[in-house]
């Protein structure tokens, strides 16, 4: 039987060869703790066998069995029936985009199609390019060609170092070179730019399935439909739909198999002004549209043109953001997905019978205008023509191949599939992976999701999704914190504290800079924030907290790539980055950063526990990531999964002294008391009055529940609430956090006396 879904908690499970455990037991002995804290699911990270080792379980090398490194599907099996018998269930995170191969021998589907190349029961499984080259799949694993000629036959397989691969049957006398020869694949240097299958992004570890075959989605989805069969679990996260073919269809096909009360969210991005194809047979998307829109009613537009100038003053021309996207999409295109880009001139060639020699070129501008992730979904059926149209008006000499292009794409062939594919991964990479990297204005607003150009979001949009949501996705995801996330809630939630206070932060960047001056002062910019993001409030540095931020910032700068890279590193910057942070750590910016910190925490925990407070009660399902129950200070993963002390979280959970925990365990507790509210009930503004009404958010869910938190408290500290009151609605109500009931038009310094934060339930219901 089914449970409702009412609130999720994200778990990131591991095997104990990723270096520390994490397995499906270990979830088994958190569920009273989950069960006390008001949770309804465990939200599990994929749990299909993956990669031996793996940190994260997206790379799948079986996808018919569950991993036997979290207790295998007799594990699964326990921990659903324990969670079933407290009232609970479990939600599965799901990835039939892709599949892992960086060890070809763990993965018995890839090692079939490499041993028997196209008669292979399994060829038609993966997105294969066979007509590359001579044929054979070409797999850029080596550090360059030349290494092909190192390779040994060891019994039926071939090795190079720890890399093993299949021999074909009858083919395996000779050198290891000329035994390389006769195979079905072909081993090429990784700096090639030559892939013989379409990739997850630029990621060759990660080869693309075929599931608009429905006999690919079959085998490969036996063992979900065996879950829902047995009542295992009641729902699923679809990682990344946006790169499958056909994700409309996909999802009629899962939900057909999966049944009508499946719960189905899919890891959907959105832009800032799009809506999710509303005939989707979905409940919604993952939750990075809420997260912007929460996120963001915390930043005080006043912040934009201080911190605009700010960034100005490091040689950054701000204005130009809108080119520079349009310029990092064309570069993502014609260079890191150069190999995807040459399929795609290809099938564009093979379908109109013609070629133009800067039909590259015109893909890339197109997909610099398309603002969207994917542009195929039928509520966006003027994004391409719109693209086309402003393409050409910007570079008129692109008129023919876009021609071309319009031609190929006209009817749901195989190019308009792939120039869709290819506009998802190209607005990853330029986006996610390289411009959030850059933008340095206010980087709490360069997340999964968000448009940093958009500085913050006003009250009234916020009201108006949340009820939109209420009335058309009411189970859609709620999220704060994700996997994925570039930092977490409380970094953001005190970064985003900047926007109040930016003079003041102008004014400590200019005396750092002095004392301690980045490598490049745009590179400074951004890593400054992320550094009083996570800084200490006792100021201590410790080697945890040292090597924490040399990982996070080697990798900001290569993925950056202004002027490092992963691909092409620049040892001479990259040491005079880690020298400068080491300096910035043990100098006198460390002083100045801890008394910042002391200046304005209490503002960034305001903020923390009021976007988590929203989180937990604005239209959709909320999910909890794991430890962020209390303050989190997480950047972007691996940070993000270290490991929790859930010791500690228990302790907190019975004490409830700590803020965070107390205003989670009261929300999760009154959805539970309150379902048809939460997950049916209506969303309507409360509207406060007087001179701080700015200040105050709030809103009510049905007719027994009212929520409202502050915000920009830093200018609340010397004006004070002043005349402010919030009419609540008639009745007498009592909060939910301590105790105090109130009722009729309350003064905002009475409603929030105790804590930033009020959650109140109806008192004479």
């Amino acid at each position: 039987m089914a449970f409702p879904v009412l609130s999720t908690y994200r778990l990131q499970l591991r095997g104990a060869s990723s270096g520390f455990a994490f397995t499906f037991a270990d979830a088994e002995n958190l569920l009273d703790y989950l069960d006390e804290l008001g949770v309804s699911h465990l939200y599990l990270s994929p749990i299909m066998t993956a990669v031996v080792g793996s940190a994260h379980g997206y790379d799948v090398t079986d996808p018919t069995t569950v991993s036997a490194e979290l207790g295998g599907a007799d594990g699964l099996a326990r921990l659903s029936a324990a969670a079933h018998a407290r009232g609970m269930s479990l939600i599965v995170d799901i990835v039939p985009n892709h599949m892992g191969i960086d060890k070809p021998e763990q993965n018995p589907w890839w090692w079939d199609v490499l041993r028997h190349g196209r008669s292979s029961r399994y060829a038609s499984y993966f997105d294969i390019d066979w007509e590359l080259g001579d044929g054979r799949i070409i797999l850029p694993m080596l550090g360059s060609d030349d290494d092909a000629a190192d390779l040994t036959v060891d019994g039926d397989r071939l090795r190079l170092g720890d890399l093993q691969f299949p021999i074909a049957p009858g083919t395996g006398g000779g050198s290891g070179q000329q035994v390389h020869d006769r195979q079905h694949y072909r081993l090429v240097g990784w700096r090639s730019g030559i892939c013989g299958y379409r990739r997850f992004f630029s990621i060759t570890s990660l080869a693309a399935l075929r599931q608009e075959d429905r006999a690919v989605f079959e085998a490969w989805h036996a063992e979900v439909a065996r879950w829902f069969r047995e009542g295992v679990v009641d729902g699923v996260r679809i990682d990344h739909p946006d790169g499958l073919s056909n994700p409309s269809g996909y999802l009629t096909w899962l939900r057909e198999l999966l049944g009508p009360d499946a719960w189905i969210v899919v890891e959907k991005i959105l832009a800032a002004d799009e809506a999710l194809e509303p005939t989707l047979p979905v409940a919604g998307t993952t939750g990075y549209d809420v997260l912007r829109e929460i996120g963001g009613v915390f930043v005080d537009p006043a912040g934009a043109q201080a911190l605009t100038a700010l960034v100005e003053s490091a040689g950054v021309d701000y204005r130009a953001m809108p080119e520079l996207v349009r310029e990092l999409k064309a570069v993502a295109a014609t260079d890191t997905l150069a190999s995807e880009l040459a399929r795609l001139r290809r099938c564009i060639v093979a379908a109109t019978g013609a070629d133009h020699p800067l039909l590259p070129r015109a893909v890339a501008a197109l997909l610099g205008h398309v603002d969207v992730y994917r542009s195929d979904y039928p509520g966006l059926a003027a994004a391409l023509s719109t693209a086309l149209a402003e393409t050409e008006s910007a570079a008129p000499e692109l008129g023919p191949p876009l021609q071309l292009i319009a031609a190929a794409i006209g009817d749901a062939t195989e190019a308009a599939v792939r120039l869709q594919q290819l506009s998802g991964a190209v607005t990853a990479k330029a986006i996610e992976d390289c411009l959030f990297y850059r933008d340095a204005r206010l980087v709490s607003l360069n997340e999964v999701g968000g448009d940093p150009q958009r500085f913050g979001v006003g009250a009234a949009e916020f009201h108006h999704s949340a009820a939109a949501r209420s009335r058309r996705w009411p189970q859609s995801m709620a999220t704060l914190s994700t996997h994925d996330t570039k930092r977490g809630e409380d970094v953001r939630a005190r970064i985003g504290v900047l926007s109040q206070v930016p003079s003041l932060w102008t004014e400590f960047v200019a005396r750092w800079e002095t004392t301690a001056p980045s490598p490049d002062p745009a590179t400074g910019l951004f890593l400054w924030q992320n550094i009083f993001g996570i800084w200490p409030t006792d100021g201590e540095v410790t080697d945890e907290l040292r090597a924490r931020l040399h990982a996070y910032a080697e990798k900001a700068i290569r993925e950056a790539a202004s002027h490092t890279s992963w691909h092409d590193p620049d040892t001479d910057f990259e040491e005079a980055v880690h020298a400068w942070l080491d300096g910035v750590l043990d100098g006198p910016a460390a002083r100045e950063l801890t008394s910042l910190v002391a200046q304005l925490n209490s503002h960034a925990e305001n903020d923390a526990l009021g976007q988590k407070l929203l989180a937990l009660t604005v239209p959709g399902i909320p999910d909890i990531y794991q430890g962020t129950e209390l303050w989190n200070d997480s950047l972007v993963d691996p940070d993000n999964r270290r490991p929790v002390d859930y010791t500690a979280l228990k302790q907190h959970l019975k004490s409830l002294r700590h803020p965070k925990i107390r205003v989670v365990a009261a929300a999760l507790r009154l959805r539970r008391a309150h379902p048809d509210t939460f997950l049916h009930g209506g969303y309507r503004p409360v509207l406060a009055a007087g001179d701080a009404a700015d200040h105050v958010v709030a809103f009510l869910r049905g007719d027994d529940i009212v929520v409202a938190v502050t915000r920009w408290t830093v200018h609340l500290t010397d004006s004070g609430w002043s005349d402010t009151t919030l009419p609540l609605p008639a009745g007498a109500w009592t909060d939910a956090l301590t105790g105090t009931v109130h009722s009729g038009k309350t003064a905002a310094a009475d409603l929030f006396a105790q804590l930033p934060v009020v959650l109140l339930e109806r008192a004479d219901a």
